[in-house]
């Protein structure tokens, strides 16, 4: 029995519904297909999916048997890619798409570091924060952040957590003083995001805690440079990313407020085509920025703030 072969099948045939479907989809025979599913449940000694005249469906030993073999052919894709990748020149013009407060905080400070490392590939970037259709635009890759959508094809990868911290200048807190608890914040004067579910209260949590604390605004928008420029000015207390705030927190220029207390965090992912449409180009960006974040779990930016 080809192991790898029949968990090829396994996965296929769980993915259409289907021996007929997968089948047609791997360019074999439904015989061939059936046999391959039944050489590996009699391998495992168990039963991966319940057949009926209607519909497949999973075991509980097949969902987690599935679950593995997902991980493991997405990484011998991976090895595949990469290997076929190292033979070839990363060239032409590479386009990315990136959140904008991130692409000015993070992506704008590697970016030399790729283009040194690839000399060939043009970069062409695009800085938004409206939803875009990566696939329909043409972009090549893109770097979305929290609930940013982005197309079922594509292949998402995390890059990094994170987490959405509140802090002040010196002078706002000298002014008006620091909460002390999260229900303190409501004594204070807020800048806000223009989301309409932050408009009159932060779901400020600790310890794995969430609760609602009523705010009142002294600014909205929905630009986080705005925002900063009036919390640089003493305006209020501000939420914003961690990955913003290193410059400002080293510098002094802003403060951290009730540490351990945030609003949660966000996940930072890379975007791109399917591995099996990856150009060389692709592969060398996506590559490089998994670099950049080995811990993609985990908020790289907290332990600066």
């Amino acid at each position: 029995m080809d192991r790898l072969q029949s968990m090829r099948v396994f996965a296929k045939v769980v993915e259409h519904g289907s021996f007929a479907r997968a089948a047609t989809a791997l360019d074999m025979s439904n015989t061939v297909v059936t046999r391959n599913l039944a050489d590996l449940e009699a391998h495992l000694g168990t039963r991966l999916l319940n057949r009926t005249t209607r519909k497949l469906s999973l075991t509980e030993t097949g969902q987690q048997y599935l679950d593995r073999v997902q991980q493991i052919l997405s990484d011998i894709d991976d090895a595949d890619a990469a290997a076929a990748s190292s033979s070839r020149k990363a060239s032409g013009t590479l386009r990315i798409y990136c959140q904008t407060s991130f692409g000015q905080s993070q992506l704008a400070q590697l970016l030399p570091l790729y283009a040194e490392a690839m000399p060939d590939v043009v970069l062409d970037v695009t800085l938004a924060d409206h939803v875009v259709d990566l696939v329909e635009e043409g972009f090549d890759a893109g770097i979305l952040l929290g609930l940013q959508k982005f197309d079922a094809t594509m292949i998402a990868r995390r890059l990094a957590l994170s987490t959405l911290v509140l802090c002040a200048s010196p002078d706002y807190i000298r002014r008006n003083g620091a909460p002390g608890t999260p229900y303190e914040v409501s004594e204070h004067k807020c800048l806000n995001f223009a989301f309409e579910q932050l408009r009159h209260s932060w779901p400020l949590t600790f310890d794995g805690q969430k609760g609602d604390i009523p705010i009142t605004s002294r600014m909205v928008s929905n630009n986080g440079v705005v925002l900063r420029h009036a919390a640089l000015a003493g305006m209020g207390i501000m939420v914003r990313s961690s990955f913003t705030l290193e410059d400002d927190f080293s510098s002094g220029r802003l403060v951290q407020l009730l540490k351990g207390h945030h609003l949660g965090t966000m996940p930072i992912n890379l975007v791109y085509p399917s591995r099996r449409l990856m150009s060389c180009k692709v592969r060398t960006f996506v590559d490089f920025m998994s670099a950049q974040f080995p811990r993609p779990e985990s908020d790289p930016w907290l332990d600066l703030v």
